[in-house]
């Protein structure tokens, strides 16, 4: 392919707690906090199936907060990766951010730094990339951008909708990730 037409791919964005898994107002501090969301899994294996590239945009101000490390996060992710594997699903890249809320950088959710760093990794048309939260920031974040925000009722979702702020965006809403999947693939 030419550097004028290149290799477009087909991605959505996730974030991690509240749509592939069980949120916790008191985080997910090791392996057995996470609980996936029933259907996650398999909403995941059909996105797969379909071609699409399934990247995941976590905050993980846990780390910065002192809760836990990197490495235990590495076998939380173990974890879902493998739960994801017994359903045949897989996340092909996930970013996560550290930071502090006191304290963000331009990759703490809403700023777009995650999202731009997985567009940028798989070549995609922001314009055409979902982004799939459970929050005020994930809307934020994808709309920065330029994705197209997508909001589940799963983890904080409810407590979203009930939000203002919220008000000002008009974006799709469905129960969980898998009801979003379902609409989407048809």
């Amino acid at each position: 392919m030419s550097p004028q037409q290149p290799n477009k791919g087909k991605l959505i964005i996730l974030d991690r707690d509240g749509v592939i898994n069980h949120d916790s107002d008191d985080y997910i501090k090791s392996p057995e906090e996470w609980f996936p969301i029933e259907g996650s899994a398999e909403a995941i294996a059909k996105l797969n199936a379909a071609g699409y590239q399934v990247g995941v945009a976590t905050n993980q101000s846990g780390i910065g907060r002192g809760f836990y490390d990197e490495s235990v996060l590495t076998t939380i992710h173990a974890k879902m990766d493998n739960h994801l594997a017994e359903h045949n699903a897989h996340i092909d890249k996930l970013v996560f951010c550290p930071d502090h809320p006191n304290n963000p950088g331009p990759n703490r959710k809403p700023n777009p730094g995650m999202a731009l760093q997985l567009l940028e990794h798989f070549n995609a048309d922001p314009a055409e990339t979902t982004f799939v939260g459970d929050t005020i920031s994930d809307v934020k974040c994808a709309i920065a951008a330029g994705c197209k925000p997508i909001l589940v009722k799963t983890g904080k979702g409810e407590r979203t909708l009930a939000n203002p702020e919220l008000s000002q965006f008009d974006i799709p809403v469905f129960d969980d990730l898998s009801s979003y999947v379902k609409t989407m693939l048809g």
